[in-house]
């Protein structure tokens, strides 16, 4: 079978799309292509051929433009199965079904949820557009010929849409961000890995390294998307407790986990976030360190019900700055946090589990 995988959105060895799923399908035999938007040209990486369509800047293009060359491209793989994991390719999705080629959606996001806590479009704005993409997506889903989802909710959510649907979890590789560094070598400092953005709370994280007394550095990675909220951050005391490194490879991210003692994931409690499963948080707990997380019952039943952490209010940096300074002054219970969220990863939330998933997947769409 020869399966195309597609993205107009995310970079060619992204985590989900290409180190766990094309990787895992190239590894027993299926003939896998994974057609990009980058500018980076063509090439054969792990098993995985990377087809590219060329790069275009703007979220317009992106949408417009890019997702018409990204058709173009994928046509011409002549694919038997096409796999898509942008919500802008759902009309691409429609038109290779029209050639008669076996379609599946990729749904990484509650997207009608994720649009109502877009900050850049106004209140009424983001309901319509909510709204629309919603019936949209129900009348396109429900033509796909399976749809797969990152998290058990959103699964929930297309049951009611396609009779062909399963939750592939974005849950760690084994080992990939574990390091045999002892407790009492590791730095007085947390982390926080991923995108920067005041929805994700940043501002609290800031202000809350500014109120710990436990004498905490915050390792900051990833990047700004906000220039207002970046300014926001710097102008404030908790800056000079940061240590901003930037974009960083994943050996990078895996020696930042190293030296921490916890990672931070307080997103904000929006609808998108309460029910979502971030990918850090469980590579978090992989890394052996403990997870300072938002409180919502969810994440409460994944941290506390594995004793790997502490659940604060994310809207309150003292909240925040309380868990790390009780993190900092108890290492013999945050260790035992750290081995306790260690040992959950391994033995259930991993890709290993997830990428048997995946194969049983496709191996009933090869048989039907």
């Amino acid at each position: 079978m020869k399966i195309a995988h597609v993205t107009s959105a995310h970079s060619r060895f992204d985590i989900r799309i290409f180190q766990k799923e094309c990787k895992t399908l190239a590894l027993h035999g299926y003939d896998v292509y994974l057609v990009v938007a980058d500018g980076k040209g063509d090439e054969s990486a792990e098993g995985v051929n990377i087809i590219d369509a060329g790069f275009l800047p703007g979220r317009l293009n992106r949408m417009f433009r890019t997702t018409r060359m990204v058709y173009s491209k994928a046509v011409s793989v002549k694919a038997d199965v096409y796999h898509l994991h942008d919500p802008e390719l759902i009309p691409v999705g429609l038109k290779l079904k029209k050639l008669g080629k076996t379609v599946i959606f990729d749904s990484h996001e509650d997207v009608p949820k994720q649009i109502l806590s877009k900050p850049y479009l106004d209140p009424l704005s983001r309901r319509v557009l909510s709204f629309a993409f919603s019936a949209y997506e129900r009348f396109a889903c429900r033509k796909m010929d399976g749809v797969l989802t990152a998290t058990p909710y959103i699964r929930d959510k297309f049951l009611s849409i396609n009779s062909n649907v399963m939750d592939i979890n974005n849950f760690p590789l084994v080992g990939e961000l574990s390091a045999d560094v002892e407790w009492s070598e590791k730095r007085r400092e947390v982390c926080y890995v991923g995108g920067i953005t005041s929805i994700r709370g940043i501002r609290e994280v800031v202000d809350a390294m500014g109120l710990a007394h436990s004498g905490a550095r915050l390792n900051l990675v990833g990047g700004f998307s906000e220039p207002g909220v970046e300014a926001h951050v710097k102008g404030g005391s908790g800056w000079a407790s940061v240590n901003q490194c930037g974009q960083l490879g994943r050996a990078e991210v895996r020696d930042v986990m190293a030296r921490s003692v916890a990672g931070l994931v307080t997103f904000y409690p929006l609808p998108n976030h309460i029910d979502a499963q971030p990918n850090k948080m469980f590579e978090y707990m992989s890394s052996g360190i403990p997870v300072i997380a938002s409180n919502f019952p969810l994440w409460r039943e994944i941290i506390e019900g594995n004793d790997c952490g502490i659940c604060v209010d994310p809207l309150s940096p003292r909240s925040i700055a309380n868990a790390i300074d009780f993190i900092m002054e108890n290492p013999e219970q945050a260790g035992q946090m750290g081995r306790n969220g260690q040992k959950a990863v391994s033995e259930r939330y991993n890709w290993d589990v997830e990428g048997r998933r995946l194969l049983t997947f496709y191996a009933a769409l090869n048989r039907g």
